[in-house]
């Protein structure tokens, strides 16, 4: 029996919004605008920091890989959310809704750990400046990159064929305006534990692990420009990572408010729009605080805007 229900699931339907019409005629234009902006800011992040070899350094390097993330995390829902909010019709298929799942889950893994690692370079770039070429290698850069996006993969993967090999049972209509991996779990209509462990340990080595190493990377950090004798020399020293650290204060800020406020037992439909404007906004801000609190990124944006032009 189990099996038929299984093969007869081949779409899911994604409430969203579809019982606030005016809502959704205002969320359109909105997250339109922001998704456009998400895409040609980090886009122009990924351009200069390849275009201009001054960039060519591991910040800049761990910068671009994460305005790809931005993009790739914004792409996996905001065009199809775009499509439902203007139509009546908002279904996913069972594929793709795994497809989703799975790329949603990896992208954001990834930045968990792409904002440990940035912190741990910058912590190299301030408390061991002499030795930081040798430590932070391009080879390096590469394996810790890369262990980043595949290990995040992999674990995505895992617990998205683990949650839809279960027998969806009963309705198909998903409470969410995405396939969200425990908004699908609910319709199923056996154990879910061994998903739900899965999820909890992912959450435990991706959040607060994380947090903790970036909190300890400033914590020296900090301590190491309080030493440093010059104003001139701790402004200097602090702007190099004020960037990074304001992206790591709107990512886990959010991320704990949205997890840590008490839970009531009916869904709101405030908590919906500000989940909504939280995954959109985010990738969109990112770029926007790297190009105000970076000098040298303004500046590589401002030569290749005119050698461009110059060129034509």
């Amino acid at each position: 029996m189990e099996l038929v229900n299984r093969t007869e699931i081949f779409e899911f339907f994604l409430k969203g919004f579809s019982g606030y019409p005016a809502l959704e005629h205002l969320l359109f234009p909105l997250c339109s605008a922001m998704y456009l902006v998400t895409l040609l800011g980090n886009t122009a992040i990924v351009a200069v920091s390849v275009l201009d070899v001054h960039l060519h350094t591991p910040m800049y390097f761990f910068l671009g890989n994460l305005s790809i993330l931005d993009i790739c995390y914004t792409s996996t829902f905001v065009p199809l959310m775009l499509v439902h909010l203007l139509s009546a019709q908002k279904t996913i298929s069972f594929v793709g809704c795994a497809i989703q799942m799975c790329l949603s889950l990896a992208t954001g893994s990834t930045e968990c750990l792409l904002l440990a690692i940035m912190a741990y370079d910058r912590y190299l770039a301030i408390c061991r400046p002499l030795r930081y070429p040798v430590l932070m290698s391009h080879r390096l850069c590469l394996l810790l990159a890369g262990a980043a996006w595949g290990l995040c993969l992999v674990k995505s993967m895992t617990e998205t064929v683990i949650a839809m090999r279960l027998p969806f049972c009963g309705h198909r209509m998903v409470s969410h305006f995405t396939c969200e991996i425990l908004a699908v779990l609910k319709l199923a209509c056996s154990d879910t534990s061994v998903s739900e462990v899965f999820l909890l340990v992912g959450a435990i080595l991706l959040l607060p692990i994380p947090l903790a190493f970036i909190c300890l990377s400033y914590t020296l950090i900090l301590a190491t420009i309080l030493r440093v004798p010059s104003a001139a020399g701790r402004r200097k020293a602090f702007s190099t990572c004020s960037a990074h650290l304001a992206v790591v204060m709107l990512f886990y800020g959010i991320v704990i408010f949205m997890y840590m406020k008490p839970k009531s037992k009916e869904a709101h439909i405030s908590d919906e729009v500000f989940t909504v404007l939280y995954a959109v906004v985010t990738p969109m801000l990112n770029p926007v605080i790297y190009s105000l609190r970076n000098k040298e990124v303004k500046e590589a944006a401002r030569k290749v805007w005119c050698r461009s032009w110059t060129s034509k």
